[in-house]
């Protein structure tokens, strides 16, 4: 945690929020993790989280929205490195939500709110955030129809990704071509020593997202767009 702070210039305050979170994770057992131990849970959750920083679009974010934020990664920690950010938390299940509210309570993180409600009827976001972040939420091209009704025209989806699928990419460039977006970066990163096949890809609302976007709750995952076309 030491050296989190020190490499992305975190105060005392900010760190003391981070090894409370760490601690929350670890005393509650309906933590929506798997991964609860703060030896692993500082480099699985925290640094892989943080990493962003190292994006200058993520330090220069003022309005940031997470998708299916879950434990509240990268959500929460981003919300700590950018106090003057407003950072939404966007969890559609009933009880993710309340654990959400429960760790921003028990951290002091007053800058984060937990939105409970699906992304495509998350009305208030249309078109005003900044930045959209996305952390094992579902497939690429899914997450780029979540993402881009939500984003202001010139903002950025930042996509955490393991290892780099051509398929997955494929799909998600046909997808990108008819939401507005466009594929700019391709970032490979190591949040912790020994990470590997670490990615976030960057996409720029570049157009305005047409009409009939969002479709109803459901379809993004059922029909995905470009699955067809990448596929042939």
């Amino acid at each position: 945690m030491r050296e989190l702070a020190e490499r992305y210039g975190l105060d005392e305050r900010q760190y003391a929020q981070l090894a409370a979170l760490l601690e929350v994770l670890e005393r509650e057992e309906l933590a929506p993790t798997a991964v609860r131990s703060p030896q692993q849970a500082v480099d699985v959750h925290i640094a892989d989280s943080l990493v962003a920083l190292e994006l200058e679009v993520v330090r220069k974010a003022q309005a940031i929205a997470d998708l299916g934020a879950g434990a509240g990664f990268p959500g929460v920690p981003l919300a700590v490195s950018a106090p003057g950010a407003r950072v939404a938390l966007i969890e559609s299940q009933g009880r993710k939500c309340k654990f959400l509210a429960h760790l921003l309570a028990q951290t002091g993180v007053d800058n984060a709110r937990a939105v409970c409600t699906r992304v495509e009827e998350w009305h208030d976001g249309a078109g005003c955030n900044d930045l959209v972040v996305a952390r094992a939420v579902a497939a690429q091209a899914v997450v780029l129809e979540y993402a881009a009704p939500v984003l202001r025209l010139g903002g950025t989806l930042v996509d955490w990704r393991g290892r780099r699928e051509r398929l997955q990419e494929g799909m998600a460039e046909i997808a990108a071509a008819e939401l507005g977006l466009e594929r700019v970066d391709v970032r490979r990163v190591q949040p912790w020593a020994g990470a590997r096949d670490l990615h976030l890809h960057l996409f720029v609302k570049v157009r305005e997202t047409p009409g009939g976007f969002p479709r109803r709750p459901g379809m993004a995952r059922k029909r995905p767009l470009g699955y067809r076309d990448a596929r042939q």
